[in-house]
């Protein structure tokens, strides 16, 4: 009985590695009736909580954009959408298992990355900068040589800081936080010195802080790095989904008025502005419409 219980176990197991390398979301949503989307809880301005509502943002709207596009898709209307909050660390492996569907928020496309999931259409580009407090007196990386800087558990722009701390011999203490509220926390209890990560990020912290006047983003941008939708690998069908999308609002001119009011618009919780214009790399991928992942 054991070699039959064994071949028995190896067949499941290939079945379900193939049912993995060949995803079909799209019958997975129609045969459950459901799609889940993953959120972020604190990534301002593309998908954060902003009082007792669900997550807003602008990441959060693609999203809804594409849950449209699934509900005409799969023929039901009455889809049902349920919201899954991930983090840096969870947010790959909660998409490979199945636990979500799409996951669209601050996510950096890169070839690492692109061995285990499937990218979109780029809709953003940013470098790694810091966050400190004016008064720390702080102005780029040399200032921190020696002092502890926090980044994100997860994050590329953990691997980018440690690498940039050896390569100038800087020897930064690197502590990490679980998401970025509580890397920025690391700085403003005087845990850390800095907080390291995507500019943009910063930007939307410091504009949501308890007094954005005590805060400012410094330092060169280590690298540009895209922002991209996640969706699993092997799924043609709603890769073509997703990206038409998203390359459609950026033909139409939507998703240029869609940026526009998160980067340039007051918005929620506070109404501040982070007045950020969208940079060439982005304008010049409106037309070029690149999956193109980080170098």
């Amino acid at each position: 009985m054991q070699p039959t219980t064994s071949l028995a176990l190896a067949a499941a197991i290939a079945a379900c590695t193939l049912a993995t390398a060949h995803a079909d979301t799209l019958k997975k949503v129609a045969d459950s009736g459901k799609i889940t989307v993953a959120y972020r809880e604190s990534s301002v301005p593309f998908s954060y909580l902003a009082g007792s509502g669900g997550p807003v943002g602008f990441s959060v709207e693609v999203t809804n954009a594409i849950v449209d596009a699934v509900k005409k898709q799969v023929n039901n209307p009455g889809l049902k959408v349920e919201m899954q909050a991930v983090t840096s660390q969870n947010r790959i492996p909660l998409l490979q298992n199945g636990t979500v569907d799409i996951e669209c928020g601050s996510t950096t496309n890169n070839a690492t990355r692109g061995k285990d999931v499937q990218f979109a259409i780029n809709y953003f580009y940013t470098g790694t900068r810091l966050l400190v407090k004016k008064s720390s007196g702080i102005k780029n990386y040399a200032d921190l040589a020696k002092k502890k800087v926090s980044s994100t558990t997860g994050t590329t722009n953990a691997q980018v800081i440690r690498k940039y701390s050896r390569d100038n011999n800087l020897d930064f203490d690197i502590v990490m936080g679980k998401d970025h509220d509580d890397a920025m926390l690391l700085v403003d209890a005087g845990r850390a010195e800095a907080f390291a990560m995507d500019d943009i990020l910063l930007f939307g912290l410091k504009n949501n802080a308890r007094n954005p006047a005590e805060w400012e983003v410094v330092g060169d941008s280590l690298q540009v790095e895209p922002y991209a939708c996640m969706m699993r690998k092997d799924d043609p069908q709603f890769q073509t989904l997703v990206n038409g999308v998203i390359g459609g609002m950026m033909k139409s001119g939507a998703f240029e008025k869609l940026y526009d009011k998160w980067f340039l618009s007051p918005i929620p919780p506070k109404n501040q502005v982070i007045g950020l214009p969208m940079s060439k790399e982005l304008r010049d991928n409106l037309t070029a419409q690149s999956d193109k992942p980080a170098s």
